[in-house]
């Protein structure tokens, strides 16, 4: 099936504006590439640290320098339910290793941070800066240079993008992803989601809502509804990273097991000693991000990973913006429900096919790119399958030829929609990002006067105290990542909710996020710039009337143009973010963040090239598996189509 011609025009100028950044990460990447082991760099004494508590056998296979030794990096705490399961893993995999002829060594931990307990509290506003904490934790946990390949041991919101942050920085080393699995199916989303309106609205007290989360998120395993966790798991699934159909097999079962071993040998057959060696730098590339795009916006994703990905990107010398994510979903076809955006889980849309399904539909439409490499070694055309136990062997199997539930899953040919569920919001309020997969054609236009909150605590006492019935557009300023940490305003969605279903016309306006809490009240979302460094939103004044129209792209203040420029930026004291519950020590990561578009990161691209390598060093090494300059895009070379 030949490209899309959108796929193939973004894909395009993707490769072109990052010319000169990819350019400099690859030589960058091979001039940390040893030959051989990559523990030859080290000093006896160096070497003789990095395995002396080690057992005499695997302390011997290190010793001769010839067998590989594989990092586990792994976000493994047992509060958090997605990653408990990893507790078992790393004694699961030193065993795989080993059968593979290597030896496994527990690199390091990072920290892993749940957004669904701290909601609303203080500690959120640390969480958007954990995803760069994460990838600093996996670059020390790699950086005594012992390893010839990785496994990375995570699931959830900010952890994933971390550690594949972290993992890029050390891109000469090949990266297996290893996933631990949704829960099983608790209470259903829909009555999940009524009783939280009820309590919203003062109609039932905090033991029956208790009783009702508890049922919903109840054993081990990532949370079940399609917010950021699960969103990783499809995006590892469809960029090759996670060997095939891994994301949604539930934990503790003899075939997430047999997962889990499968991808322990796998990074033993990839390693820098191996002659299928696959750098996860040469895996993720301009397709690999472009086909994570679509495979997000045909699912309903996340929309936090309209900074993740542009941050991950950003760490293999990739530059992508919202006109991207724009442009693909234009022409991206939704196939996916998957609550919020439907009333099904993640277990109801993997048992209707799952990753395998949906990669298979955007290959046959030509909305993804099939010429990448994966951990596999081959085309994502291999990656169209799912993995089964056949008397305790490992198999896998084509993806099914039918949606085993249409109502959850569907063929591109006919869609939920023609289009993806994420659209680009300007005007003279900035850019943002809508998310409407979940939100019904006649909310998605809402023009009404703002109420101006500055924080979300202020708007939930004005909507218990009676103030907010009535046609309304919120505006929630001061939440960006500079101001304090962008945490997700999850409490807001129950209220718009229920005020919505009263039949009144409301939607949100921030700086801040929503992310998997975006559902069915359009909500403006990361508005860029923020209001802290002068962005417009801080003009806005309670009764302007302001114009959220979701299907033309518009986000504005319908304010005289000469009154509006005349105005002054709103500003605020934020002091009292500053400190507390640890928000103290992530004071620099406040200062230095970039803007939501950028990735709202805190590292930057750089077009730097290491002094001792020049143009003729890229690509040098015999046997790899590709050449950037060598790789198609639909027939021509990636360095013409870089210059079209």
């Amino acid at each position: 099936m030949a490209l899309h011609p959108t796929l193939d025009a973004v894909t395009r100028r993707i490769i072109a504006r990052s010319q000169p950044y990819r350019h400099a990460y690859l030589t960058r990447l091979e001039s940390a590439r040893h030959q051989g082991v990559q523990r030859k760099a080290l000093s006896c004494t160096n070497l003789a640290h990095g395995f002396a508590a080690f057992p005499a056998s695997d302390k011997l296979m290190l010793k001769q320098q010839k067998a590989p030794s594989v990092a586990i990096v792994s976000a493994y705490n047992d509060m958090l339910s997605a990653h408990q399961p990893f507790e078992r893993f790393p004694s699961i995999i030193k065993d795989a290793v080993r059968a593979a002829g290597g030896v496994a060594q527990f690199a390091g931990g990072t920290p892993a941070m749940c957004d669904g307990i701290t909601q609303g509290q203080p500690g959120m506003e640390l969480s958007l800066f954990s995803r760069d904490a994460i990838a600093m934790a996996t670059a020390v946990a790699l950086s005594h240079n012992m390893f010839d390949a990785a496994l990375f041991l995570g699931v959830c919101d900010k952890i994933v993008p971390g550690l594949l942050i972290g993992a890029l920085h050390f891109g000469h080393l090949p990266a297996v992803f290893v996933p631990a699995g949704p829960m099983t199916s608790g209470m259903s989303n829909p009555e999940k989601a009524r009783i939280r309106q009820l309590y919203a609205q003062g109609k039932i007290g905090r033991d029956a809502l208790l009783e009702a989360e508890s049922q919903s998120y109840h054993d081990a395993g990532t949370c079940t509804f399609y917010g950021t966790a699960n969103s990783n798991q499809l995006l590892m699934d469809v960029m090759g990273l996670h060997l095939p159909g891994a994301a949604f097999i539930t934990p503790n079962t003899p075939l997430r097991d047999a997962l889990t071993r499968a991808a322990a040998a796998r990074a033993v057959a990839i390693s820098t000693l191996s002659a299928t060696y696959l750098p996860v730098g040469r895996i993720v590339d301009e397709k690999s991000i472009v086909n994570a795009i679509v495979a997000l916006l045909s699912t309903g994703g996340s929309t936090n990973h309209t900074m993740h990905l542009v941050a991950i990107a950003k760490a293999a010398g990739i530059v992508i913006d919202w006109n991207d994510f724009n442009d693909l979903s234009a022409v991206t076809p939704l196939l996916a429900r998957i609550y919020p955006n439907g009333d099904a889980d993640v277990n109801h849309f993997h048992a209707a096919g799952g990753s395998a399904f949906v990669i298979r539909e955007l290959l046959d439409a030509g909305l993804l790119h099939e010429d990448v490499t994966t951990i596999l070694g081959q085309g994502l055309r291999a990656h169209c399958t799912e993995p089964f136990l056949d008397s305790d062997k490992l198999v896998w199997k084509a993806a099914p030829a039918v949606s085993g539930d249409v109502n959850v899953l569907r063929p591109a040919a006919a869609p939920f929609s023609p289009e993806g569920g994420l659209r680009l919001l300007s005007g003279n309020l900035g850019r943002a990002v809508v998310k409407i997969s979940a939100v019904k054609p006649p909310h998605r236009l809402v023009e009404a006067p703002a109420i101006v909150f500055d924080s979300q605590d202020a708007f939930m006492h004005a909507f218990a105290a009676g103030e907010l019935q009535r046609d309304f557009i919120a505006v929630v300023r001061f939440q960006g990542p500079r101001a304090n940490g962008m945490p997700e305003l999850h409490s807001l969605t129950p209220a718009l909710g229920s005020l919505q279903d009263a039949g009144f016309h409301v939607a949100l306006v921030t700086d801040g996020r929503m992310s998997g809490a975006s559902g069915k009240v359009p909500a403006a979302i990361h508005v860029t710039p923020e209001v802290l460094v002068g962005g417009p939103l801080g003009r806005v004044r309670t009764g302007d009337l302001i114009r959220l129209d979701a299907e033309a792209g518009v986000l504005e203040a319908r304010v005289d143009a000469a009154e509006w420029q005349a105005r002054a930026v709103d500003s605020i004291d934020l002091s009292g973010n500053a400190v507390g519950m640890g928000r103290e020590l992530f004071a620099m990561f406040r200062h230095a963040v970039s803007t939501a578009e950028e990735g709202a990161s805190t590292f930057a691209l750089s077009p730097l090239i290491p002094a001792e390598y020049d143009n003729n060093t890229l690509g040098a090494h015999a046997g790899e598996p590709f050449n950037d300059e060598d790789a198609p895009l639909n027939g021509r070379s990636a360095s013409a189509a870089g210059k079209d």
